[in-house]
This record gives C-alpha cells, sequence and structure tokens, in this order.
C-alpha cells in the first residue's frame, strides 16, 4: 500500500468535467481525500488535487484512464 497525491488539470471542463468524475467514481476506493479548485469565474480550467491510498499498480490504472484526454494532465508524487 502507498499514499500518493495526484494533481489532475482540467482544460476543458465543460467538454471533460463528467467522464472525469465518472473515472474518479470508478476508482472510489482509492481515494480518501479529494480537493476541487477553479478559478474565480466560469472558467475552462480547474484543478483536482487526491490524496489516494492503495496498491501502486491501481493507482496506476487511475492516472491512466485519467491520461486518455487531450485537455486533462495528471502528475502525482508519492508520499
Amino acid at each position: 500500500m502507498i499514499t500518493k497525491i495526484v494533481a489532475i488539470r482540467i482544460s476543458a471542463r465543460s467538454s471533460h468535467a463528467s467522464k472525469v468524475q465518472d473515472i474518479l467514481t470508478k476508482h472510489g476506493c482509492l481515494i480518501k481525500t479529494r480537493l476541487g479548485c477553479s478559478e474565480a469565474g466560469c472558467t475552462e480550467s480547474g484543478l483536482i488535487i487526491l490524496q489516494t491510498i492503495g496498491l501502486s499498480e491501481d493507482i496506476t490504472k487511475l492516472e491512466k484512464d485519467l491520461n486518455q484526454f487531450d485537455d486533462v494532465s495528471v502528475n502525482s508524487m508519492i508520499i
């Protein structure tokens, strides 16, 4: 089991927010903490920060699922 912080930048929220939410729901058992940030006003850019806990390969699958979209970027660090 590892703890990993996963940062998700969504550049086109109107196109990808619901798809990203579906992926987060699918992998919900890995997510201990979730923080969503967006710029003031209605912008297309958003940031989600996750604290994940689980097997390394399961968290890697979550990251791979999120990286399938051009306007979604994922960065992470193991704590």
